[in-house]
């Protein structure tokens, strides 16, 4: 978790809230977890109001069997109204926001017989597998479907602009930064 010294917030409380927007106009209400200045530029760490998801598609058969994640809107546009119904038997209602589909409400309590780990490759790194649980799935015109939910949060890192708006780094930004990042965090555990 990244803190500042410039601000008077304990680990356990939300320092307020800010919407992202996206280029479609879609937003998503996040909790601001730390507020950080380096350089005099201030950034803040961002966590979402509701809970995201992660739509799959099952591909192949038996075996060889391998989930997909949508991305496509197009796709997501099409299986959105089954999604959401069988959420909705959950209490769990489902959001089409900037950045990640989210659900509001309670998620179930995790099970180990829901967990799905998904090996992440990213241009020949080695990243830590993401570990989701199930929250349900459906069928839409004969292709299985599963939406499930990370187990580690969703983070979003942006700058505050000179107006007063959060803009999200670029990865190419947040490499620059990460170092300076880094060192605040260390600096705050301690």
């Amino acid at each position: 978790m990244f803190s500042s010294p410039f601000s008077e917030e304990n680990d356990n409380a939300h320092a307020g809230s800010i919407t992202l927007t996206d280029d479609k106009g879609r937003s998503l209400d996040c909790y601001v977890e730390h507020r950080l200045e380096v350089d005099e530029q201030e950034y803040v760490l961002l966590l979402p109001v509701d809970s995201p998801v992660e739509i799959f598609s099952w591909e192949g058969d038996g075996e060889e069997e391998e989930a997909v994640l949508v991305e496509d809107d197009a796709i997501i546009e099409q299986i959105f109204a089954n999604a959401q119904a069988v959420l909705s038997e959950q209490n769990l209602v489902l959001k089409n926001t900037a950045y990640a589909l989210t659900v509001e409400g309670d998620l179930p309590p995790v099970e180990e017989s829901e967990l799905f780990t998904l090996e992440i490759e990213d241009e020949g790194e080695d990243l830590e597998p993401e570990q989701l649980q199930l929250l349900a799935s459906f069928y839409d015109e004969d292709q299985e479907y599963a939406i499930y939910t990370p187990l580690d949060p969703l983070l979003f890192f942006a700058r505050i602009t000179k107006t007063g708006e959060p803009e999200l780094l670029s990865p190419e930004e947040f490499r620059k930064v990460q170092p300076l990042l880094e060192e605040h965090l260390f600096n705050e555990v301690e």
